[in-house]
């Protein structure tokens, strides 16, 4: 009789569950990667970047010497005009993989899109779920409570994931991140723009790239609220992040709602974006190699830098000289086992994941590429990261996810004291002054960085 009951109350639960879904906004749909030929008919010029390029992208390219290229050149607006005419909605693009991305209630338009003489490939991307949950704002915490300031200490519960990196002479120098602008690309941002944990967080605004798309990025999921929380928090002895005085963009590429290849085309036109309005840097705690249709999924020999779309458009962040860093991913105990993508783009710092004994977390992915570059590329406390989640609560969570922005927050308060440096040299300088560099591994890939000796060697 008590498991009928037990069966009966989940049943109910169930029931309740499904009564709160509603369709699909639009309704079913697919979305197409339509890759272009070339960039014929442009309006654009390389002669005059300042017309599709913001002063502070540019600012950016000239202070680290990179030149303005076909890359950033605009999508043809005659291709997109010719491809919208085949009754197609055109609702994002690639200008730097030369992409646009349509959606249809017919997956038939892929072979009328073929027939256009602009359009070399036409990818199927997304087919949307009939019904989904809508995002719903929980509720946060207006003060910190009492048990959020026991520790007697500047950082609070982070002090141990930054005195690691040797992060804390880093900050007392002066160097926490003031001039470099951050990007988070994620799947959502809980209350970020309302938890008091955040009111001296510099957020200078909020995007979405994802479908459906939300106006209000800050009711979807807390996995970001989490991250940044990792970097930005500055509250001084309650909790501190990595770069408490650098800018935040935050950036919705990921769906709760589905695990498809459309994510990929999210995440590059949000760092598209990023680089748009001129960041120095993105945190990407995101992570692909399955989804919902198998035969979408990567593999193994993928894993190079260049053949993934996401991994394609990642390996192009330095030359714009953005440094991007990403979560190695959470397979090392499954059955992937390997860093996922973009994890293995090329001229990126992959983070793994410690433990706080500062031995390798057992879930962080492993390396190396597949065309053997050592990877992940540095290591950070990640089991368990301190954090605030999306109801204001300081807490702790497991995952690369975290070990990632507590990387990407220390690379910024190191750039922030070189800020002559380019984003490649940066880089470099981080993997030298690891433990490990003389003799990287799969696990620990160069080992665990001290960002203090990285500013005294650089300097």
């Amino acid at each position: 009789m008590k498991k009928l009951i037990v069966l009966l109350l989940a049943v109910v639960a169930l029931q309740s569950l499904q009564a709160q879904r509603v369709a699909y906004p639009g309704g079913k749909s697919y979305l197409l990667r339509v890759e272009l030929t070339d960039k014929r008919g442009s309006a654009y010029s390389l002669k005059h970047p300042e017309r599709f390029l913001s002063e502070k992208a540019l600012q950016r390219r000239e202070r680290q010497g990179l030149m303005v290229d076909s890359t950033d050149l605009p999508v043809s607006a005659r291709y997109r005009e010719a491809v919208s005419k085949t009754g197609v909605t055109v609702v994002g693009q690639s200008k730097w993989n030369n992409t646009l991305l349509v959606r249809s209630s017919y997956s038939e338009v892929a072979a009328r899109l073929l027939e256009l003489p602009c359009v070399k490939k036409v990818t199927e991307v997304l087919v949307t779920p009939d019904s989904i949950y809508p995002p719903q704002r929980w509720e946060y915490k207006k003060e910190p409570s009492h048990t959020d300031t026991l520790n007697a200490n500047y950082y609070g519960p982070a002090r141990k994931q930054i005195e690691t990196l040797g992060g804390i002479p880093l900050h007392e120098a002066g160097f926490r991140g003031q001039g470099i602008t951050i990007a988070i690309l994620d799947g959502g941002f809980m209350n970020a723009d309302s938890i008091p944990l955040f009111r001296n967080t510099h957020i200078r605004g909020v995007r979405d790239f994802s479908q459906p798309r939300n106006d209000k990025p800050c009711t979807e999921l807390d996995h970001g609220t989490m991250v940044l929380s990792c970097m930005g928090t500055n509250v001084p002895d309650v909790f501190v992040g990595t770069a408490p005085e650098a800018d935040y963009w935050l950036i919705r590429t990921e769906s709760g709602y589905f695990e498809q290849t459309c994510e990929e085309d999210f995440w590059t036109m949000g760092a598209e974006f990023a680089d748009s309005v001129g960041v120095d840097m993105i945190n990407s705690s995101l992570g692909y190699n399955r989804f919902d249709k198998d035969m979408h999924s990567h593999e193994y020999r993928e894993l190079d830098g260049h053949t993934a779309f996401i991994s394609r458009t990642a390996s192009m962040l330095a030359h714009k000289g953005i440094v991007l860093v990403n979560s190695a991913g959470n397979e090392g105990s499954g059955t992937w086992k390997k860093i996922g993508f973009p994890a293995d783009a090329r001229d990126i710092l992959t983070a793994g994941a410690l433990m706080t004994t500062l031995v390798n977390a057992p879930f962080s992915s492993l390396g190396p590429s597949a065309d053997g570059r050592v990877k992940p590329d540095v290591m950070a406390i990640g089991n368990p990261s301190a954090v605030i989640n999306g109801r204001g609560e300081i807490t702790t969570a497991s995952g690369t996810s975290f070990a990632s922005p507590i990387t990407c927050g220390m690379v910024a308060s190191l750039w922030s004291a070189m800020p002559q440096l380019t984003a490649y040299e940066l880089m470099d300088l981080v993997r030298r002054s690891a433990d490990r560099y003389n003799y990287p591994d799969n696990v620990f890939g160069y080992g665990i960085p001290n960002y203090w000796k990285a500013y005294e060697r650089g300097k």
